[in-house]
């Protein structure tokens, strides 16, 4: 099973779902996304996997960041989107794929359903 983690090592959501993988003998592919951040078609397509209604869901909307690009007044999907490639800081974290479907690592149990 081809599986990938969006990761950031400093989030301890992320570390705890990263840990629940590998307990259970997992090895999923690491993407430090705030190193390699993710295309805008990538985000779009973890929108659709998660089965977000809107890009919104998949942002961290306490950051500093949302708050000072004024992204709470955006309605435009393609400017959330564009946003979260160019500022990787605003994707929650973490997100698991797996077999074509993705899941969000809170609370890290969440990326059972997928596996």
């Amino acid at each position: 099973m081809s599986l990938t983690i969006w990761h950031n090592p400093r989030c301890s959501k992320s570390r705890q779902t990263l840990a629940l993988l590998e307990g259970r003998g997992l090895k999923p592919a690491v993407r430090l996304y705030l190193d390699d951040a993710p295309s805008e078609a990538e985000i779009r397509a973890a929108v659709k996997a998660l089965g977000l209604a809107s890009a919104r869901g998949l942002m961290r909307t306490g950051e500093e960041e949302y708050k000072a690009l004024g992204l709470k007044e955006v309605t435009s999907e393609a400017a959330l989107v564009a946003a979260m490639a160019k500022h990787p800081k605003l994707i929650e974290r973490p997100v698991v794929f797996a077999r074509g479907e993705a899941a969000l690592g809170r609370p890290p149990e969440a990326v059972l359903a997928i596996l």
